[in-house]
């Protein structure tokens, strides 16, 4: 089956910055696949040139088999990409920036009811006639996605589609991008809010310093970290916590332990014994298992100091 997006040892220098070393990714058709890391990870880097807007120094890219370099036209034809920045024409309606949109493709006829479609499904529709300049940001990145959509991609790029905007916004589109993956469409996201990626995506891939630090299923990435959090509330503050309860301890947050235990061992039962025989009662206890923040913040550790020191 060919790949949806295959990426393979693909380098990108800007002057002294190498901003992808030998990335190796491959997504799968019909994938919600989330592309996460911190700024400065070479995220944007890998979007623009698979939109062929930036040329790598190595290495190849692919989209639904077309190589981006040597078979430009096709490969943009099957991609779509909702970018992070306001971008628009302000001299058009809604509707006529859509259509010269679709136009770019040659599908405008074809596609005149889908662009109808789109600024129904979006909210847009009482907005069809209004110039893009009149409306409010949130608008605007709907215009953008339906911008993104016009020629019906096999393949859409989320690049933090959802960055500033209201509820009303993230809901819809979340509802939206749920019906077009069911449809069978390729959605690959970029997110710097963890719990839309967590919620939305199946496989997930982490960025830092250009290289990409893990790849795998959801479950799979939440699970190889040995480790869970137990959050404990004692009866009273007390002055000094047991060593064996220090030793664990992750944080205190509004009256409560947060501690950080090995799945699989005896932690808990021995932190317990400790309270306990330090005459501290326990009044409530709940666990929690590692989240994908969590597993993100320890896979990218020291990514903002090197950046800092000039990596």
């Amino acid at each position: 089956m060919t790949a949806a997006i295959a990426v393979r040892q693909l380098h990108k220098h800007f002057g002294p910055l190498h901003a992808l070393r030998g990335v190796d990714l491959e997504i799968r058709p019909g994938e919600f696949f989330g592309l996460l890391g911190p700024n400065g990870a070479g995220k944007s880097t890998l979007i623009n040139i698979l939109a062929g807007l930036v040329r790598p120094d190595a290495g190849s890219a692919a989209v639904l088999g077309h190589d981006v370099q040597r078979d430009p036209v096709a490969a943009r034809r099957a991609l779509g990409v909702v970018p992070q920045e306001l971008v628009f024409d302000p001299f058009f309606g809604v509707r006529d920036f859509l259509m010269i949109q679709a136009g770019y493709y040659g599908v405008a006829r074809k596609h005149r009811a889908w662009i109808d479609e789109l600024l129904r499904a979006l909210g847009l529709a009482d907005k069809a006639d209004a110039n893009m300049r009149s409306l409010s940001g949130g608008m605007k990145r709907r215009v953008l996605i339906a911008q993104a959509l016009v020629h019906k991609p096999q393949v859409l790029v989320l690049d933090e589609p959802t960055a500033g905007v209201d509820v009303e916004l993230r809901q819809t589109l979340w509802a939206f991008a749920q019906r077009l993956h069911g449809e069978g469409m390729t959605i690959v996201l970029t997110t710097h809010y963890l719990e839309e990626a967590e919620a939305m995506c199946e496989r997930i891939a982490i960025m830092s310093h250009g290289t990409v630090v893990a790849l795998d299923d959801k479950r799979s990435l939440l699970g190889r970290h040995p480790w869970y959090q137990v959050h404990l509330r004692l009866a009273s503050e007390p002055a000094e916590l047991p060593p064996e309860v220090a030793a664990s301890l992750a944080s205190r947050e509004h009256g409560w332990l947060v501690l950080r235990l090995q799945r699989g061992g005896d932690e808990l039962s021995r932190v317990l014994a400790a309270l306990h025989r330090a005459g501290l009662a326990v009044v409530e206890i709940s666990t929690q298992e590692q989240t994908l923040e969590q597993v993100f913040l320890e896979l990218t550790a020291g990514h903002h100091l090197a950046a800092a020191a000039g990596d």
